[in-house]
C-alpha cells in the first residue's frame, strides 16, 4: 500500500480499537459465561487473564502492525520471514470465520430491534421462545445476515477516516451513554442486588479450578478484546509513530471490561427480578433474545422503551466489531493483490456471506463455529503473537515501546510478561479449552 491512510487522531484509533473489542461478546457472552457457575471466580480469572495475558499481547499486536505497516496477512512475513506466513493466514481465516457467524447474530439482533419498535415485546417466555424460533430460522435469517454484512461493507469501503473512524467516534460514546442509563435503571429494580449477588458476586473458590470456568474466562477475555485475530493489527498498521501504544492498549481493555461489567449490571437485575434464572444459565442465546424481552414485557411501555434502547446499543456494539473483522481480509487483499478498497470489500463480503450460510441455517453449527473460530483460534493466535514478539523479534517490540515513550518500568513489565509468563499461561488455557470443548 503505497499511499496508506492514517488515523486522524489518537482518540480516533482508541475508539475504533475499543469498538472492535466491544461487541456482542460483552453484552451477550459476558452475562452468560459469568452465570455458568463462575460468578466472582470467573470475574477474577477474567481480570487476571486480561492484565497478565491480553494486555501484553494487545501491545504486541499493535507493535507488529505499526512497525511493519502491513496487513495481518503480510505483517508476520515482514517481521520475521516467510516461515511465519501461516500466522498471517491464521489471522485471515479466524477473522473470516468469526464474521461469518457474527453476521448471523447481528441479523438476529436487528430483527429483534425492529420487532420491538414496530410490533412490541413477547408477552411471556413461551411467546419469546417462539419468536426467537422465527428469528433464528427461515429466510429472515439470511436477510438479516446479508443486510448486516452490507452495512458493514459500506462503512469499511469508505476507508479508515471516512468510514471506520467516523462511525466509531459517534457510536462508541453513544454505546457507553446508553449502557450507563440502562445500568442505573436496572439498579432500581426490586431484584437488582439479588441478581448481582447470585450471578456476579457469588464466590466459590472451587470454580477457580473448574475447567469450564477457566475456558470461559479465556474465551471471554480473548473474544471480547479481540486480540489474536488480526483486527487490532490491521488498525495499528494505520498508526503513526506519535501514538503511545501501552497507554492506548490499557485504555482499550479498560473500556472493554467496563462495558462487560455494565452489561452484567443491566442483565442480571432483569433476570432475577422477573424470575428468568433458568433461562440465562441454560442457553447461550437465552439471555439476550428470550429472557430480556420476556422480562421487559411485564413493564409494558417502559419495558418496550428499555428493550429498544438495549437492542439498539447491542447492534451498535456489533457493527463496531464487524467492521474491524472485515478490515482484516480487505487490507490483506489490498496488500497482497493490489486491489482497490471497494473491490476487496465486496469480494470479501460475498465470500463471508456464503461461508456463514451453514451457521444461519443451523444454530448448533453456529455454536461450533463460535467455539472454534471465536475460541480456539483466537487463543492460538495470541500464543503465536507472544512467541513472535517475545522471542523471535523482541528488538522490534522494545524499539516500538521506546518510540511510544514508555517508562522503563512499563517496558520491563511488558517484555517480561510477553516472554516468560504469557506463552505458558496461554498454552495452559489452550490445552484446557481444547479438552473441555471435546468433552462438551
Amino acid at each position: 500500500m503505497a499511499a496508506r491512510e492514517q488515523w486522524r487522531s489518537g482518540l480516533g484509533f482508541v475508539l475504533a480499537a475499543s469498538g472492535s473489542a466491544v461487541g456482542l461478546g460483552n453484552l451477550w457472552g459476558f452475562a452468560y459465561r459469568a452465570s455458568q457457575g463462575g460468578g466472582l471466580a470467573f470475574l477474577f480469572l477474567y481480570v487476571v487473564i486480561v492484565l497478565a495475558v491480553c494486555l501484553p499481547i494487545l501491545v504486541a499486536e499493535m507493535v507488529l502492525g505499526r512497525s511493519t505497516g502491513k496487513s495481518p496477512l503480510i505483517a508476520p512475513i515482514a517481521a520475521a520471514g516467510k516461515r511465519w506466513q501461516p500466522m498471517g493466514w491464521l489471522f485471515v481465516i479466524a477473522a473470516i470465520g468469526i464474521l461469518a457467524f457474527y453476521a448471523v447474530l447481528m441479523g438476529w439482533t436487528g430483527h429483534t430491534l425492529f420487532h420491538s419498535i414496530f410490533v412490541g415485546l413477547p408477552k411471556d417466555l413461551e411467546e419469546a421462545s417462539s419468536f426467537f424460533g422465527q428469528v433464528s430460522s427461515g429466510n429472515s435469517v439470511l436477510l438479516g445476515q446479508l443486510s448486516s454484512l452490507v452495512l458493514t461493507a459500506t462503512v469499511v469501503s469508505a476507508g479508515i477516516r471516512g468510514g471506520i473512524e467516523r462511525l466509531t467516534k459517534f457510536c462508541v460514546p453513544l454505546l457507553f451513554l446508553l449502557l450507563i442509563i440502562l445500568a442505573f435503571w436496572a439498579s432500581s429494580l426490586s431484584g437488582a442486588w439479588e441478581g448481582y449477588r447470585t450471578f456476579l458476586l457469588r464466590w466459590d473458590p472451587n470454580e477457580l479450578l473448574n475447567p469450564t470456568t477457566i475456558r470461559n474466562a479465556f474465551t471471554q477475555a480473548f473474544f471480547s478484546i479481540g486480540t489474536g485475530i488480526g483486527c487490532i493489527l490491521a488498525y495499528s498498521a494505520y498508526l503513526d509513530k506519535k501514538n503511545k501504544l501501552p497507554k492506548e492498549a490499557f485504555a482499550v481493555i479498560s473500556i472493554d471490561t467496563t462495558v462487560g461489567l455494565l452489561a452484567g449490571m443491566v442483565t442480571f437485575p432483569i433476570v432475577m427480578s422477573f424470575g428468568l434464572k433458568d433461562v440465562i444459565t441454560s442457553s447461550t442465546v437465552g439471555t439476550l433474545f428470550i429472557s430480556l424481552p420476556a422480562g421487559l414485557a411485564t413493564l409494558e411501555g417502559t419495558g418496550r422503551i428499555v428493550a429498544i434502547i438495549f437492542f439498539a446499543l447491542a447492534y451498535i456494539a456489533a457493527i463496531t466489531s464487524s467492521i474491524s473483522l472485515l478490515e482484516v481480509p480487505v487490507s490483506s487483499l489490498i496488500d497482497r493483490l493490489g486491489w482497490k478498497r471497494n473491490t476487496a470489500v465486496w469480494y470479501s463480503t460475498g465470500f463471508i456471506f456464503i461461508a456463514g450460510i451453514p451457521a444461519a441455517m443451523d444454530i448448533n453449527f453456529l455454536g461450533t463455529m463460535d467455539a472454534i473460530f471465536g475460541g480456539i483460534l483466537l487463543i492460538f493466535g495470541g500464543l503465536l503473537l507472544s512467541i513472535l514478539l517475545g522471542w523471535i523479534v523482541p528488538r522490534s517490540f522494545d524499539e516500538e515501546l521506546l518510540q511510544s515513550q514508555s517508562s522503563k518500568t512499563t517496558r520491563g513489565f511488558l517484555k517480561f510478561m510477553l516472554k516468560w509468563i504469557t506463552p505458558p499461561v496461554i498454552s495452559f488455557g489452550l490445552i484446557i479449552s481444547i479438552i473441555d470443548l471435546i468433552k462438551g
